[in-house]
């Protein structure tokens, strides 16, 4: 019966032993943002994913155990320290920074870092989250100091940049890196905020003003364009109708003299055929009484010759000059006739 009892209590020990070995992963911590102290060994330690657990041997550093199985020795082995390798969020508190143009400014963001070397991690800083969120501050404030207001506002990505490359510096013996820091809220005393209100306005104001003067100066010129289209159309059009009338004048002074000569040609023909003297006669007095007619029509006052009514005087005197020109037009006719090779071909016929 006894014998029975030690093996029930031998038996039930043996099954907690059990279940803490396998089932048991951790122990209380003392949790510090991605370091934590005093983690038990269990001689058969199991280390999660994205975690380096640090070993002393005899209180010296011995080693670091990566994810997965790993064995320790009892009472000489201690799992010091315990780093979480994941990328961790921190808030850097709310401070006062002064920029290059004297504005008192109060900043807070928030730090994105993580673990890249866990020897250094444990053993280069005591607390690697307070250490980093101090050496945040102190750099927001190097970095803020150096530019002026509006620069903080308009560069605000490169000033996240220069805290990072500024902090990274400095954390690399802590086997730290920063990946990232941005700026959260940014207050600005009463005053400042007031006047950039002002300022917005203003040139808003003045915005608004630049339109409405390019609205105006472009009416104006398209105003003036037009004008000046409209009289570059006008003088075009004064122009081709100046061209026209003249080509109209000079198509009517072609047209006459083709008249005219083909008058003159007629009128030679008929004196050449029988009778056309008489004709020409006739001809030359029916002008003579008409011109007259239209002197007497024109004006009350007429200056005649002594011998107005010896109309057939005036003929014969008329007939005289058209002789005169007849004979004088034998010898021209005989020469143009001698130099034209037609002529003296026979081909041409001298009128």
């Amino acid at each position: 019966m006894l014998y029975s009892l030690y093996l029930q209590q031998f038996t039930e020990r043996i099954w907690c032993f059990k279940k803490d070995f396998f089932f048991r992963n951790t122990a209380t911590l003392i949790q510090r943002r991605g370091a934590v102290r005093g983690k038990a060994n269990f001689v058969v330690n199991f280390v999660p994913q994205q975690e380096a657990w640090v070993v002393e041997r005899m209180g010296k550093f011995h080693s670091i155990l990566d994810p997965g199985f790993n064995i320790l020795l009892p009472f000489l082995d201690r799992i010091k320290y315990v780093q979480v390798l994941k990328e961790l969020a921190i808030e850097v508190p709310q401070q006062g920074a002064v920029t290059s143009d004297n504005v008192q400014l109060q900043i807070d963001g928030v730090l994105y870092l993580r673990v890249v070397d866990p020897y250094k991690a444990s053993y280069g800083v005591e607390d690697p989250e307070y250490a980093i969120t101090q050496l945040a501050q102190t750099t927001m404030r190097s970095e803020v100091g150096k530019i002026n207001l509006d620069t903080v506002f308009k560069e605000r990505e490169q000033l996240n940049i220069n805290i990072v490359e500024s902090i990274n510096k400095a954390a690399e013996p802590w086997g730290l890196q920063c990946m990232r820091y941005e700026i959260r809220d940014m207050t600005m005393p009463i005053k400042i905020q007031e006047a950039m209100q002002m300022q917005v306005e203003a040139e808003r104001r003045k915005r608004a003003a630049i339109l409405e003067s390019e609205g105006k100066r472009e009416a104006a010129i398209n105003i003036a364009e037009g004008e000046k289209r409209a009289r570059i159309l006008a003088s075009e059009a004064s122009m081709q109708e100046k061209i026209n009338e003249a080509k109209g004048k000079a198509e009517a002074i072609q047209i006459n003299a083709q008249a005219q000569a083909l008058s003159i040609k007629l009128v030679s023909e008929s004196l050449n055929k029988a009778g056309g003297y008489d004709a020409a006669a006739l001809s030359v007095a029916e002008k003579y009484v008409t011109a007259f007619g239209q002197i007497a029509k024109e004006t009350n006052t007429i200056i005649v010759p002594s011998d107005l009514a010896n109309a057939s005087g005036m003929v014969a005197q008329a007939m005289t000059v058209y002789n005169q020109l007849a004979k004088k037009k034998e010898p021209f006719m005989l020469s143009l006739k001698q130099s034209d090779p037609e002529t003296k071909d026979g081909g041409g016929k001298l009128s």
